[in-house]
């Protein structure tokens, strides 16, 4: 078994490279023309951020070029004093004024980047808040049918993984790329001065460079790109691993052996394409090196051959020599900044990207005011199909729920009951059909107004790692008696009774002091939840998935006496515990199928009279 190959899926080899076009076409032309944008939108975010802390580090990056200017200018000075002719003490005292103004100068520049460097250094922290919280304001209000897209996953990854921490990185760097090419401004500016001619010599010695910088740049990018599904595959893995919820199962079934060669097999093909990008971006840079060198060999001969025909003197040549050295530190500096901005801009594109698709699946502002009760709920002709699903999880299904009733909804898997619930419920909208409260239809109301009037038990409910007051109330504040009768009437309360610091108690062991639940008492936890909300309509999904056959029994008899002038929507396998339901629908293949009450069906001898009689056989 120890040689059986094994099934990678969707993160087989070939796969991985699946979008190595993306990067085909860029060259430093491409960079250039996006630097602006990249420079722009990083500078918006900045300011969203910090206004004040923006200005500052922009207009000391500002003064600190000017500085440099100066100083540069007035080195002309010192060394033209220095090179004239006379005793050596005259020359040092004349050149004393411009000696003391180079001081000046680069006190002030000094003091002008450390001011820069502090009010940058302000703004990371701020930038990432602002980042983090676009995000995740916008991943909670995506509709729920987004997380059932793999292409939304692939690029939530990516927004989540590079995208988020990239923000600050983009928004220092495109300051660090303004601030070099302030550096650059001040030494052309003075190189122009001293001589026109000068000017061209400082892109000779650093074009090389840029180019080895811009491909090793799309090097990167695209490889990280195309290992993507890999790091996700490596993730959900080392969970499977290292996380609690799967680590009994994974010693019962003697797993480790075998998801420890799988992540062995992903890790190793990552490995392999990570050692030959390492190799790739070592010769770039080798060969732009090697061109850098020959290009700096250039300029110094060309200095040589104006001082040597007396087209410039020899003060205004170590004047330039100094000048062209801060140039080419500024404009390495500037290639170094604009290709990790170029680089980590385009992470920082994948979580604009991601804001961008994540707000227009957003709904638009819907004025009209969702209804806080109802006497009718219909959904009439509804269907719906999940996103990549080939066939309809529903197909023009038409229910009534009417107020004070107990409906059923009944089938066997993959029937749509869940589906249809989620849709009645606010969470997915039909793709065809209306679902109205008494004639309006709800797609024209806010659905989280909508979904304030319906409360919730999921049979997948959410282990939250909160306090067990939190996990039934929620954030709510309805005060203790109404989270007491909550409990109380769920079963919850001989729960709460036995953890050590009762609702203050932590549900998640992982924390210090944190109390751990079976999953029947997760279950009334979650039945609690959906008591406390005290809603119109209470919509219970598979309630006593994990409940034995007393707490089973006590818990419909609670739902039946909680259900008293509110309307509940029951889904269950179980079907002893529909045949009181005022209403049955039965569901096949993501249709109604058969509906009625419990003796109407039975007397119909169709699916549910097969399954009912299939489930009453196992007892008997």
């Amino acid at each position: 078994m120890a040689d059986e190959p094994l099934e990678l899926g969707e993160i087989s080899f070939s796969d991985w490279h699946a979008h190595t076009d993306k990067m085909t076409e860029v060259g430093f032309l491409t960079i250039a023309r996006r630097l602006p944008a990249l420079v722009g939108q990083a500078m918006r975010m900045a300011w969203r951020a910090s206004p004040r802390d923006t200005a500052a580090t922009i207009g000391f990056n500002l003064a600190g070029g000017i500085f440099t200017a100066f100083g540069l200018l007035a080195t002309t000075g010192v060394l033209d004093a220095l090179f004239r002719e006379g005793p050596t003490p005259d020359r040092v005292r004349a050149a004393l004024p411009s000696l003391a103004l180079v001081a000046v100068a680069a006190a002030l520049r000094t003091v002008t980047q450390a001011a820069a460097g502090w009010a940058q250094s302000r703004l990371d922290p701020q930038v990432s808040r602002l980042t983090e919280e676009r995000l995740y304001g916008l991943t909670s209000r995506v509709p729920l049918a987004a997380y059932d897209d793999p292409d939304f996953h692939d690029a939530l990854q990516r927004a989540r993984m590079r995208g988020v921490s990239m923000a600050d990185v983009v928004v220092m760097t495109a300051i660090d790329v303004m601030t070099a090419l302030v550096g650059i401004a001040a030494v052309a500016g003075v190189l122009g001065v001293l001589h026109p001619v000068l000017l061209p010599l400082l892109l000779l010695a650093v074009l090389p460079d840029a180019w080895a910088a811009v491909r090793s740049a799309r090097m990167r990018y695209t490889t990280m790109y195309s290992l993507i599904p890999a790091s996700r595959r490596k993730w959900i893995i080392s969970e499977l691993l290292a996380d609690r919820s799967p680590a009994a199962e994974v010693r019962s079934f003697t797993m480790r052996g075998f998801l420890l060669r799988m992540y062995d097999a992903v890790a190793r093909a990552e490995q392999e394409v990570m050692l030959r990008l390492a190799r790739r971006q070592t010769v770039a840079r080798l060969v732009g090196e090697a061109l850098g060198g020959l290009g700096s060999g250039l300029v110094y001969v060309a200095l040589g051959l104006l001082l040597a025909f007396g087209a410039l003197p020899l003060a205004v040549a170590g004047t330039a020599v100094l000048a062209i050295r801060q140039g080419q530190m500024s404009l390495s500096n500037l290639m170094y900044a604009t290709n990790r901005l170029y680089e980590e801009g385009l992470y920082f594109t994948d979580f604009l990207d991601f804001c961008a698709d994540a707000e227009q699946r957003i709904s638009e502002s819907r004025p009209t005011p969702a209804p806080t009760a109802f006497q009718e709920i219909r959904a009439d002709d509804v269907t719906f199909t999940y996103p990549g699903g080939e066939s309809p999880a529903l197909r023009g299904v038409t229910v009534t729920i009417s107020k004070g009733e107990v409906v059923a909804f009944v089938g066997e898997n993959g029937s749509g009951k869940s589906t249809l619930a989620k849709i009645l419920s606010g969470l997915y909208e039909p793709e065809g059909g209306t679902v109205t409260w008494d004639g309006l239809d709800v797609s024209q109301v806010p659905p989280d107004e909508l979904r304030l009037a319906i409360a919730v038990i999921a049979q997948d409910h959410t282990r939250w790692p909160l306090t067990a007051r939190y996990n039934i109330t929620m954030g709510t504040d309805k005060g203790e008696p109404a989270l007491v009768s909550a409990a109380e009437v769920a079963g919850a309360d001989e729960v709460i009774a036995e953890l050590p610091h009762g609702y203050r108690t932590l549900l998640d062991r992982r924390f210090k002091d944190g109390h751990e639940l079976s999953g029947g008492q997760w279950q009334r936890i979650a039945v609690a939840r959906g008591f406390h909300r005290d809603a119109p309509l209470l919509i219970c999904d598979e309630p006593t998935a994990a409940l034995d056959a007393r707490a089973e029994h006590a818990l419909f008899e609670r739902i039946r006496h909680h259900s008293e002038g509110r309307t509940v929507l029951l889904i269950t396998h179980r079907l002893a515990s529909v045949r009181y339901a005022d209403r049955i629908y039965v569901l096949d293949h993501g249709k109604v199928v058969e509906e009625g009450t419990h003796q109407q069906l039975m007397a119909a001898e169709g699916l549910y009279a097969d399954l009912y009689t299939l489930q009453a056989q196992a007892y008997r």
